[in-house]
Formats: structure tokens, sequence, C-alpha cells
């Protein structure tokens, strides 16, 4: 018999302060923050909040994200061209500090990659109640003919494909709500 990955534990109350100090005002250096800058200039705002089965914000989640430079580059060493922008890529941000519990990433829009993705951002989730944090993608609703050709995409219900595609609330601006369970669950993907 193959061994199985052990499980996580769930989330407790401190999680969020321990990821994300800085952000709750403790004086310890979190190890990353919401601002992703490409030659030191942040292009795009994504913010929305996390709702759980009764379709309450959640004040306790964190959320990270992954994504490509503006060229569809990723800084890591799986990506053989590498980025040269300086750009991580990585961001982490709790729901617990904004009015609303709200999380909210300053970065800039990702290019398509070679794979022939759509631009598109990988999202972790962590919060308490789940044993193992869980993964999604935000698609750009201005990408329309990408989003279209995208192959994870496509393998999405085309009924449920909107809970992966952010709102645009104005230019640069981008809505990204996240809900648990329910009518409008979000899809999530195996890691």
């Amino acid at each position: 018999m193959a061994p199985k990955q052990t499980p996580s534990q769930t989330v407790g109350p401190y999680f969020a302060y321990g990821l994300t100090p800085e952000q709750y005002g403790y004086d310890y250096k979190q190890l990353t923050d919401n601002i992703l800058t490409e030659n030191g200039v942040a292009k795009i705002q994504i913010r929305g909040q996390v709702f759980d089965g009764n379709g309450d914000a959640v004040r306790d989640a964190i959320l990270e994200i992954w994504q490509a430079d503006s060229q569809g580059r990723y800084a890591h060493p799986s990506d053989p061209r590498g980025t040269n922008t300086g750009f991580s890529g990585f961001a982490r941000h709790g729901t617990g500090t904004l009015a609303d519990h709200f999380y909210e990433f300053e970065t800039v829009k990702p290019g398509a990659n070679s794979d022939d993705q759509a631009p598109h951002i990988t999202v972790v989730v962590f919060m308490r109640g789940l044993l193992n944090h869980v993964y999604t993608r935000i698609y750009f609703p201005d990408e329309t003919l990408a989003n279209e050709a995208d192959p994870v995409l496509s393998l999405v219900d085309a009924d449920r494909r909107g809970t992966l595609i952010a709102l645009q609330e104005a230019e640069g601006s981008y809505r990204f709500d996240i809900h648990m369970q329910g009518e409008r669950e979000t899809v999530f993907f195996d890691p």
C-alpha cells in the first residue's frame, strides 16, 4: 500500500497573526506583503471577500497569490525563461484587517504564459475549518478570447466559469469574491 499524504491541521484563530503579523500591527516582519511590483510599479488592484457557507464574510482567512509577470514569465526555476523584471510573483494578505473583511492585492496584470493559458493568478485560500488549503484561479473579464481558448478554464462547466472571472470595477481595478460553499461556490482545483 502506497503511503498517503498526512492531512493538514485545521487553521486556528492565531494563523493569520502568525503569517501576516504586520497587517495586525505586530512588530514582526512578515515574509511577504500584498503588493507586487514590476520594475517598481504595481498596475492593478484586486480586492474581494471570502464568504463561508452561510454567506458571511470570513474575518480570518489568508490568501496567497502566485502569478507570472506582465510578459507571462514566472520567477521560478521551472520556467527556463525566468522573469526579467525583478517580479517575485508571490504575495499574501489576510481578511482581518480591512473594513468588512476585504483582502486587497496591488500587482501587475499577468501576461499569457507559454502554455497558451489565459492571463490568470493562482490563489490559495487558508481558513479555519479547512483541513487542507484550497486552490482557485482569477481570470480577467477583458481577456475574452484568451479565456475561451484557455485549456484549464475550458474544463470547467460553462455555468460555473463565472466563479473564476473577476469583475472589473474600474480601469485597473478588479473584484474577486471567493465563496467557499453554497449556490455561488467558487470552483476549486486539485493541486
